[in-house]
């Protein structure tokens, strides 16, 4: 089954109107919201899956220095990164199923933790994946997995979904059971100049790498990010007409990505989820969710 979903991005917009959008969103057709939290949100995650079973998925990573940075540790390399999200699952999962856990990992350690929000079914678990070992781990170990578009597709034909087969397939699991699921960065207006001017809000997803890597001050991101304007919208998905839009997509869903999470970076997010709803999503249900 084809699922189209909305991305409410926390970092560009206030709770209130995040909310909004999500309503809107839901109202318009599309099949699911996320939200990213990058600070503790396993404890959230057990009450919102007791208060609404079977509505949410929790999306873990390996971090970016530009969010955890601000709990003032010393950032880790990619390995120890890797190696603390692994542990880290195993200690979710526990807390969220047993009523007292001891825990005595290499990073975290817990004695006798409880939470009492424990939800009756569990949560998804999804897991964010750039490069091949984290996407094998999220079919060995995740209930989905999770990445972004506009990085070549061969980083998708060649390396995340063939490890995620593999991960899979060491763990026994039925294949169509686990999500692929990739956000869209799509900037689609009937106005191609308006849609070319949202991507400047986002110019930070255009520098390389290794310039952000050690990035964690986001007065530094922005002003790096200034000077990428130009070049902004090689990242996403930049389109005026509903039949390029749906060829520049269509690549992505033969992959077999079956879950597609839409994120439009422009300012009036009710003028995408009214445009998005009417000339695109239809579409591809027509043509795709067989």
């Amino acid at each position: 089954m084809l699922r189209l979903g909305y991305k409410a991005s926390a970092e560009q917009f206030g709770p209130r109107r995040l909310l909004d959008y999500a309503i809107e969103a839901e109202r318009a057709g599309f099949d699911s919201v996320f939200v990213s939290d990058h600070f503790q949100p396993w404890q959230a995650f057990g009450t919102l899956g007791s208060l609404h079973p079977g509505r949410f998925i929790c999306g873990l990573g390996t971090g970016e220095h530009l969010n955890e940075g601000a709990l003032g540790i010393t950032w880790p390399d990619n390995k120890e990164r890797f190696a603390r999200m692994r542990e880290a699952v195993k200690l979710i999962r526990r807390l969220w199923s047993e009523q007292s856990v001891t825990f005595e990992g290499e990073y975290y350690k817990t004695l006798n933790a409880t939470i009492y929000d424990r939800p009756d079914q569990p949560v998804p678990i999804y897991i964010g994946a750039g490069g091949p070992q984290v996407a094998k781990y999220a079919g060995r170990a995740g209930d989905g997995l999770i990445c972004t578009s506009g990085k070549g597709m061969e980083l998708y034909s060649e390396q995340l979904l063939p490890a995620f087969a593999d991960g899979v397939t060491e763990s026994g699991r039925d294949a169509g059971a686990l999500d692929r699921m990739i956000e869209m960065k799509v900037s689609y207006d009937t106005d191609r100049d308006r849609a070319m001017e949202d991507t400047k809000i986002w110019a930070a997803l255009a520098l390389p790498g290794e310039l952000k890597a050690n990035v964690n001050d986001p007065r530094e991101m922005e002003r790096l990010a200034k000077t990428a304007e130009e070049t902004a919208h090689r990242r996403w998905l930049v389109s005026s007409e509903p039949d390029e839009h749906i060829d520049r997509l269509r690549p992505y869903l033969e992959l077999g990505f079956r879950h597609l999470v839409f994120h439009h970076p422009g300012e009036d997010q009710s003028r995408f989820i009214e445009l998005y709803s009417k000339q695109i999503l239809p579409r591809l249900r027509k043509e795709f969710d067989s």
